[in-house]
């Protein structure tokens, strides 16, 4: 078992690892499990261990809301997250159809 220094224990939701972050910053950018493992060079059965450390750390119940926590207790940033370009084009973009004034 690690044990940590107090300071860094008081508050376990805002202590995650350099190595669960990594992995949470993928997750964050809609990596899956097994891009997670390619990209950090790990089993994907570690990477799900890792996830699930993620989400009991930040009292999650899915990677969506373990994001969403960790913004917003300032673990990410949005600096952290990529969005891909035309993410946000949609049926909105398209010209009206005929009739449909």
């Amino acid at each position: 078992m690690r044990v940590h220094p107090r300071a860094l224990t008081a508050e376990p939701r805002t202590f995650l690892t350099a190595r669960e972050k990594a992995a949470l910053v993928l997750a964050a950018n809609g990596k899956t499990n097994a891009a997670i493992a390619r990209a950090l060079g790990l089993n994907v059965e570690t990477v799900k261990s890792r996830m699930q450390s993620i989400l009991r750390k930040l009292r999650a119940s899915d990677r969506t809301q373990a994001v969403a926590v960790a913004l917003v207790i300032g673990v990410l940033s949005v600096d952290d997250i990529t969005v891909p370009p035309g993410a946000n084009r949609g049926y909105r973009d398209q010209e009206p159809a005929e009739g449909n004034g």
